[in-house]
């Protein structure tokens, strides 16, 4: 019989008014890949924590039994002691240090009190070389890309001699190269005898790599599968996840096209501070009241940059073309002059751009139109809450009020309060940039609904997202993009995915 590593037994943990786990076992085989799926808010990083020591012993209640003993980690530096090395979604780096200060800091290389600077840049060019990056480690981390710096944390699990490695949602933000060699990477580390925990909701990643799963749903344990036969489909796994059986992933629209909303036409945009370089090249397109219209395109390609800089120019410099609303030429220079026309955009990255994650939910709603609320100067705190609360409502955002604090919230909820935001300064144009990004199958399915609702409205809606299946399952036309160029225009009813990589991979004529 093979040997657990790891035992996690009743593990029950409470914050405030909420029981984030209850009962939760976990068992865990040495030298295996084992995946924790679940539902946004189901328990999965909460439990990651509580192993490693986030969440310290003595603020939980349960038993961890690590290599045949009782763990009490006080610390996340007890965990790495025993060899146990959580990777957060959120990349922990410094971004200012060299590759090789992170990799060694607080595990520093020295002798008689000073760092041995030789030694650590040669020890971290041995890591580095072990997972597959030709990269100086003097590089500074700012300077390399997602993809890079999430292999450069796998580096530093590796100097700390890892026994049990912890991925939380390590490929959300990675491109499909980028994932592909990482999930190549954890297969090596299995062969190496390392035991990897991985959280993802992308399914297909699970089923690929994966010795077996733990799904999870609302604080519990729900089942173990094991995957090594084949016969554990994706649809088998979501079905534990929510509960139910999701006969299809995409809500079902019957579209009411109306009368063009937004143009753009030869829309060119320089990069911000290298001012010859072209990121966005004479861009034509254009969305129609009722409509949602999709941007594909790969890393790089400019899909976000596009959206920035019809947002008030939020992105780039020596921007040229010209933005038509409702047939008439407009000028929308600033965030500011954009939403009085009547253009929303929902940033790909929330924690940072999207949301004040220390503020409530109500604020958070109510941000981007504070004038709607506002009598002689005055924020009417009363209509505050009540607009809040119909939009905690009708969005299904789950928490127990719209004073609770918006960076507590699962990753889909979080998502919800930022279209509530941008639904509620009522824009003609909505732009969505990666909606459903490191959100659950469960999750997705809500979002879709919310953009059908919107387009049900006559809102002019574009998606823009790295799932192509994502697009061809909600949107009426995608246009695709390849260095800055949009290549080509695609109705739904031709649109495949083949097709649509041809054209993302399109090269210069």
């Amino acid at each position: 019989m093979a040997e657990n590593i790891l035992r996690m037994r009743r593990i029950t943990k409470t914050f405030p008014g909420v029981k984030a786990l209850q009962d939760v076992n976990l068992d865990v085989v040495r030298g295996e890949v084992h995946a924790i799926c679940g539902e946004n808010g189901a328990g999965k990083s909460t439990l990651m924590k509580v192993l490693s020591g986030v969440y310290p012993h003595g603020t939980y209640d349960g038993d961890i039994e690590f290599e045949g003993s009782i763990a009490e980690f006080r610390d996340i530096r007890d965990s790495e002691r025993a060899g146990v090395v959580i990777i957060h979604q959120e990349l922990a780096l410094s971004p200012f240090l060299s590759v090789a200060e992170n990799i060694f800091l607080g595990n520093e290389r020295e002798k008689r009190g000073f760092i041995n600077w030789n030694e650590t840049n040669v020890e971290a060019a041995k890591l580095l070389r072990r997972v597959g990056l030709d990269l100086n480690p003097v590089v500074r981390a700012r300077d390399i890309g997602v993809g890079k710096q999430q292999l450069v944390e796998i580096a530093k699990a590796l100097s700390k001699n890892v026994k049990l490695l912890i991925l939380d949602e390590p490929t959300a933000a990675l491109n499909d190269e980028d994932s592909a060699h990482l999930l190549g990477l954890v297969k090596g580390l299995r062969e190496e005898g390392i035991t990897c925990i991985i959280i993802s909701h992308k399914l297909n990643e699970i089923r690929e790599i994966a010795d077996s799963v733990t799904i999870l749903r609302d604080g519990r344990t729900i089942e173990t599968l094991s995957l090594h036969d084949g016969s554990v489909t994706e649809e088998r796994i979501i079905r534990g996840m929510v509960g139910r059986d999701m006969e299809s992933r995409y809500p079902d629209r019957t579209p009411s096209i109306g009368e063009e909303v937004l143009r753009v036409e030869d829309w060119t945009v320089h990069h911000p501070q290298e001012s010859t370089r072209v990121i966005v090249d004479a861009a034509n397109l254009s969305v129609r009241a009722g409509e949602v219209v999709g941007v594909a395109g790969l890393m790089g390609a400019g899909r976000t940059e596009l959206a920035m800089s019809i947002f008030g120019r939020s992105y780039g410099s020596n921007i040229t073309g010209t933005l038509y609303k409702n047939g008439t030429p407009i000028t929308a220079k600033t965030v500011g002059d954009a939403i009085r026309h009547g253009i929303a955009y929902a940033t790909e990255d929330r924690k940072r751009y999207g949301l004040n994650l220390i503020d409530d939910i109500k604020r958070n709603i109510s941000g981007a139109a504070l004038g709607k609320l506002a009598k002689r100067g005055w924020v009417d705190g009363g209509r505050e809450t009540v607009v809040a609360g119909d939009y905690r409502r009708s969005m299904n955002i789950k928490a127990p009020s719209v004073t609770s604090i918006t960076g507590k919230l699962s990753g889909g909820n979080q998502q919800k309060v930022v279209l509530s935001k941008w639904m509620f300064s009522d824009p003609d144009v909505l732009i969505l940039d990666e909606p459903t990004r490191g959100i659950d199958v469960g999750a997705k399915y809500e979002i879709y609904t919310i953009i059908n609702r919107l387009a049900g409205e006559g809102k002019a809606v574009i998606v823009i997202s790295s799932e192509l299946p994502e697009l061809l399952g909600i949107c009426d036309r995608i246009y695709t993009l390849a260095e800055g160029r949009i290549t080509a225009e695609v109705p739904i009813a031709e649109a495949t995915p083949e097709l649509l990589m041809h054209y993302m991979t399109k090269e210069k004529d």
